[in-house]
């Protein structure tokens, strides 16, 4: 039986709700960068760059937005994304984008009707910073179950992007619906009651609202503990991924020899889709040196 999802387990969604907003990160920012952190091997971890790398802010902490994006150029990183607007100057300074941010967090969503106009709302203004400061893409949320059928929340899932489909066309900007697994009951690692907790699911939604800029964000994380096959989903969902996140399974952390996705393999096999998207790298490293587990992880992924 899938739980409801516990206050304790919702530290990552207080994250994005609050992260996503004006001035949340804006303290962080002129926090000094610490030998501690930066033992990584000088000079670019991305040398092949047939996988735009990116890396999220929010599993890199204590780093402010300013550290990280200086890191990320060193390693020859393109984006630090899951950071609010209020932090593209920072991002500009640094030539580095956001391959991806939001407006609301995923304890509300498309699955129920009485969320809708406020997710709206969220998104279209997300669209038109995106659109402004050449951010590619938009994540949105399903919302948790509470009590949901299937059906009824595919449904409102379906009218809710539908209302924002062609607003992400004129923007040119993707809205990326955000698969979450609903198994681990961890605090930043789960969520339990998740609605789209279903990739194949995921990818009917988006396929039914037939718009060119409404994908999915396929995590290969989730999609792993959820399902497994990661590469036959990834082939079979290709022409609907807008956006790819990674992390180490069991634990979302580092992509290591201790956890058991072969990363190289899965992003060759996103390559021979033809994928030209964003990967970013959304796994909570293990030990004090941020920089030098981000490092590998994109050394593993440069494929």
């Amino acid at each position: 039986m899938i739980r409801r999802v516990k206050p304790s387990t919702a530290s990552r969604r207080r994250f994005l709700q609050t992260s996503l907003t004006a001035g949340a990160l804006g303290a962080a920012a002129t926090a000094p960068l610490t030998h501690a952190t930066h033992a990584a091997e000088p000079g670019p971890a991305a040398t092949r760059r047939r996988i735009r790398q990116s890396a999220c802010h929010w599993c890199f902490n204590p780093l402010s937005v300013d550290d990280l994006a200086r890191a990320c150029r060193e390693l020859g990183l393109e984006s630090v994304e899951l950071v609010g607007p209020e932090q593209f100057p920072t991002l500009k300074k640094h030539q580095l984008t956001c391959a991806i941010f939001g407006r609301h967090g995923f304890a509300k969503g498309f699955a129920h009707l009485e969320e809708h106009a406020e997710c709206v709302e969220a998104c279209t203004r997300a669209l038109d910073e995106a659109a402004e400061f050449g951010a590619p893409n938009v994540i949105t949320f399903s919302g948790f179950r509470r009590g949901l059928s299937l059906e009824e929340g595919r449904r409102n899932m379906i009218d809710g992007l539908k209302k924002l489909a062609a607003h992400a066309e004129r923007r040119k900007v993707n809205l990326c619906l955000e698969m979450l697994n609903s198994r681990v009951d961890v605090s930043m690692k789960g969520h339990p009651d998740y609605f789209c907790d279903d990739i194949d699911l995921s990818v009917e939604i988006v396929k039914a609202v037939a718009s060119e800029r409404v994908k999915v964000l396929f995590d290969i994380y989730h999609v792993q503990i959820m399902h497994g096959d990661v590469i036959t989903r990834i082939k079979a969902h290709a022409p609907w991924i807008g956006h790819v996140h990674t992390a180490g399974v069991p634990g979302r952390q580092d992509l290591d020899d201790q956890q058991e996705l072969n990363y190289p393999a899965i992003l060759r096999a996103l390559l021979d889709t033809g994928y030209r998207g964003w990967v970013g790298q959304e796994f909570i490293p293990k030990g004090a040196d941020k920089v030098q587990a981000l490092a590998q992880a994109v050394r593993l992924c440069d494929v």
